[in-house]
């Protein structure tokens, strides 16, 4: 999740999953440390692990697996780190991307290193409650603009990244897979919604960059400005990468929209940012602003809507998974679990009812 320059933030000699001894070298070797480096563990993540590092003169990021135990396929930073290098100086804003370890004796496993980007995260109601209503709806706009972008960028930044052809089909199958492997109980409704989505997968009608998890706090806002322009509005960096790949686009705007429905808060422990403020539009303009700014059809919105509930519900198992076996690092993570099988049920009625929103 984020890498939240402003968010509550862990401060330790070595935070869980940082060895600042065997960091120190690798980094100075790598753009020169003006001073002690010192890493604080950035809360809110639920899947990768986030930390500010600074030397007292500059400011980074760091990603890294979480601890213990992972599912194939998942958390590979190198990929990660290779979209930020794609999309740098693209229309998409990215941080600046700084170095990607592979060599896991520095900390047990790859990481990379990027530039911290300054600027407000909206990560629950707190951040957004006390925005004004209209900055709020600028904030919603930036979020859907920047997404048809990422999905009108060349996709041939990433060529071979992946496969688009018959990606959403793989997409199901690969989720159901990985809740095989992560599942702690049984839930009957999930082999229904799986199996009604299988039937209903429709055909892509572009193959676009796909960022994997796009969503409100994902994206890290300009600040504000000074000068007596407009107010804030603009999106500073895009984050979060690691599902990213090549296929459907419309897979983004999906799970985009789960989001905005307040269950999700649940998965991440937090308060729910967009219903804590009346400035954020509700779903239907979000889709309609999309459908005009990336002239795509949405007549099966529908169904990825509902592929989003899905793949949310997986993620959430997952990290219930890790979170019963003591695998986890900072708070909330106790929530996710009891989302579940209402996410699946969400899945299962908007395929039912045909309304997405």
């Amino acid at each position: 999740m984020a890498a939240d320059p402003d968010s509550a933030e862990t401060a330790e000699q070595d935070p869980v999953g940082v060895d600042l001894d065997r960091l120190t070298p690798y980094l100075d070797g790598a753009v020169g440390l003006a001073g002690p480096l010192r890493a604080s563990l950035i809360t809110g993540g639920r899947s990768n692990l986030t930390y500010r590092l600074t030397d007292g003169r500059s400011d980074w990021v760091l990603r890294r697996p979480p601890v213990g135990d992972v599912l194939p396929t998942a958390h590979d930073m190198a990929r990660e780190y290779r979209v930020i290098e794609a999309l740098h100086g693209s229309a998409v804003p990215v941080p600046e991307p700084v170095v990607l370890c592979r060599d896991q004796d520095v900390l047990g496993a790859g990481f990379y290193v990027m530039e911290r980007v300054d600027g407000p995260v909206l990560r629950d109601a707190a951040d957004a409650e006390g925005l004004p209503p209209d900055t709020a709806a600028r904030y919603a706009r930036s979020l859907v603009e920047v997404l048809a972008t990422l999905h009108s960028t060349d996709p041939g930044l990433l060529a071979g990244f992946g496969r688009p052809e018959g990606f959403v089909a793989r997409q199901v199958s690969r989720w159901a897979r990985q809740w095989s492997l992560s599942a702690t109980r049984e839930l009957p409704g999930f082999d229904e919604l799986v199996r009604r989505l299988k039937r209903a997968v429709p055909p892509p009608q572009r193959a676009s960059i796909v960022h994997g998890d796009y969503r409100l706090d994902n994206v890290i806002f300009a600040p504000a400005r000074t000068d007596g322009a407009p107010g804030p509005g603009g999106i500073a960096a895009v984050i979060d990468w690691e599902m990213s790949t090549l296929g459907d686009p419309l897979t983004d705007l999906g799970l985009m929209l789960v989001y905005w429905d307040a269950l999700t808060a649940e998965v991440t422990g937090t308060r729910h940012a967009v219903t804590a403020n009346p400035g954020f539009p509700g779903r239907a303009a979000l889709a309609r602003a999309y459908a005009d700014a990336s002239g795509l059809d949405l007549d099966r919105l529908d169904f990825y809507v509902a592929f989003g509930y899905f793949k949310l519900a997986v993620i959430a198992e997952g990290i219930h998974a890790r979170y019963l076996a003591g695998q986890t690092v900072g708070e909330g993570f106790e929530k996710a679990g009891p989302a579940v099988p209402a996410l699946v049920e969400s899945g299962l009625a908007v395929l039912i009812s045909g309304d997405p929103d």
